[in-house]
């Protein structure tokens, strides 16, 4: 929203945090003592402050719901439903993806991190639930760790040719050259689409098969784009269709919750953990999201899952990321 301060962008940002981490509703008051900027001030200044914010974030179209956990609650509560504010897959131009992850950048340093975190501490120490397992490295980002992928929407943007290690399933590493279109996001991976040198035909990679360090082989302005061409159809036209699966996966009480979504089945597993059954097709979008929940998802079976995500891990490893 234009001409909003630093400071009430980040009272906002921490407000969205806590109502989608917590399941139940959220009055005023634990609102207040939880939320940086409430604080400060008295109790009509801050409300008032409130509902300015409440009103700022319906007019930016997120849904912020009214209600109370029972009939006996003379106060109302606030949450956001997590299925209602997320987004369907995003299909980013290479100059949009680059200003994202320059943002994101720049937010992951600005300090929010660690505020929108002491809220949610704040409200699991009063008892109330919220996604524990995300609190201690809470911070926004894109979602694509692979370390080639911004140099790749950088040479998508200015136009230069690529080279660079993949391996393709089953095969051995070998040296690829591409002159990049844009990179794309399909189904919870990362794509860079463009014309294969190599085989002089259009391709898609999968940024987590890519083996090393992508290194421009030209000059700016090198590549033409084909006039019309839309990326997200040539992945969809590329990307093989593949059979569905089940996969086991062991998940802490109360954590991956995109996961339980489309559960198929839920067992208990001990204290603490439930086993869950999900379709998946593609083993390596299965890994990268198993990976993005950390130590709360672990993959059972089968072993071509749980291999992938060891892969995953050992290259999030190497890279230090």
């Amino acid at each position: 929203m234009a001409g909003m301060s630093a400071a009430k962008t980040e009272r906002l940002l921490n407000l969205v945090l806590a109502l989608l981490s917590t399941r139940r509703w959220l009055s005023f008051a634990q609102i207040r003592s939880a939320i940086p900027g409430y604080d400060v001030a008295e109790e009509d200044t801050a409300r008032r402050m409130f509902e300015r914010d409440k009103a700022d974030l319906r007019e930016l179209g997120i849904p912020l719901e009214t209600g109370s956990a029972s009939v006996w609650d003379d106060e109302p509560g606030y949450r956001i439903a997590r299925r209602d504010y997320e987004l369907p897959e995003v299909d980013l131009e290479p100059d949009e993806a680059a200003a994202v992850g320059l943002a994101a950048r720049l937010w992951a340093e600005a300090g929010l991190a660690a505020d929108a975190s002491r809220a949610l501490l704040k409200l699991r120490a009063a008892g109330i639930d919220v996604d524990g397992p995300q609190l201690s490295g809470l911070e926004p980002k894109v979602d694509a760790v692979e370390p080639c992928f911004e140099p790749l929407v950088e040479a998508a943007t200015r136009g230069r040719p690529v080279g660079f290690g993949y391996r393709a399933p089953g095969a051995p590493v070998a040296r690829r050259r591409l002159e990049p279109w844009g990179v794309v996001s399909w189904h919870g991976a990362w794509y860079v689409v463009g014309h294969d040198l190599d085989r002089g035909e259009r391709r898609i990679f999968r940024l987590s098969r890519i083996a090393d360090e992508v290194r421009t082989l030209g000059p700016p302005g090198g590549v033409t784009v084909p006039a019309g061409v839309n990326l997200r159809e040539v992945v969809r036209e590329l990307v093989p269709d593949l059979p569905e699966r089940p996969v086991r996966l062991r998940v802490r009480t109360g954590a991956g919750h995109e996961l339980r979504r489309r559960a198929q089945e839920v067992l208990p597993a001990g204290a603490g953990w439930e086993e869950i059954v999900v379709p998946m097709r593609d083993v390596g979008t299965l890994a990268d999201e198993v990976v993005g929940h950390g130590s709360a998802v672990v993959v059972l079976d089968p072993p071509d899952a749980r291999a992938a995500v060891v892969e995953r891990l050992r290259g999030l490893a190497r890279t230090g990321t």
